[in-house]
C-alpha cells in the first residue's frame, strides 16, 4: 500500500518551488492529470509539467490543508482546503499510484468557497 502522505508532502514543496523537477518527480512518464470535470486530462509527464507552469502560484501565496477520505492499495482519496489572501478552496483529490510510489493518475475538484 502506498501511503499519500510523502506524495502530498511532495506535491505541496513542487507547488511552492515551481520547480520542473520537483514537479516532475511526482508524476509517471505516461500520467494523466484531470484538472476538472469533463476537461481532457493532461497527459504525460512533459505536458503536466508544463501545463503546471501555466498555472503556477507564487511560492507560499497559500496553505494547503488536508486529511485522507480513504487510502486503499494504489488509491487515496483526499480532501483538502486551500487558503489564499483573499479566496478559500475545497478540494477533492483522487491520486493512483505506481508501485514505485508516483502518481500515475491525479484527479482533482475544487469548489470556491462563496464570499462573505
Amino acid at each position: 500500500m502506498v501511503e499519500p502522505r510523502q506524495w502530498i508532502e511532495g506535491y505541496v514543496r513542487a507547488w511552492n518551488s515551481n520547480a520542473p523537477d520537483d514537479i516532475a518527480a511526482l508524476f509517471t512518464e505516461g500520467a494523466v492529470y484531470y484538472t476538472e470535470p469533463y476537461s481532457a486530462p493532461w497527459q504525460g509527464r512533459d505536458e503536466i509539467v508544463a501545463k503546471w507552469l501555466e498555472r503556477r502560484d507564487k511560492p507560499g501565496e497559500a496553505t494547503f490543508e488536508w486529511h485522507p477520505v480513504n487510502v486503499a492499495d494504489d488509491v487515496s482519496v483526499i480532501q483538502g482546503v486551500t487558503t489564499y489572501q483573499d479566496k478559500t478552496y475545497s478540494n477533492l483529490w483522487v491520486i493512483r499510484f505506481a508501485p514505485d510510489g508516483r502518481c500515475r493518475e491525479f484527479t482533482e475538484w475544487w469548489m470556491r468557497h462563496d464570499a462573505k
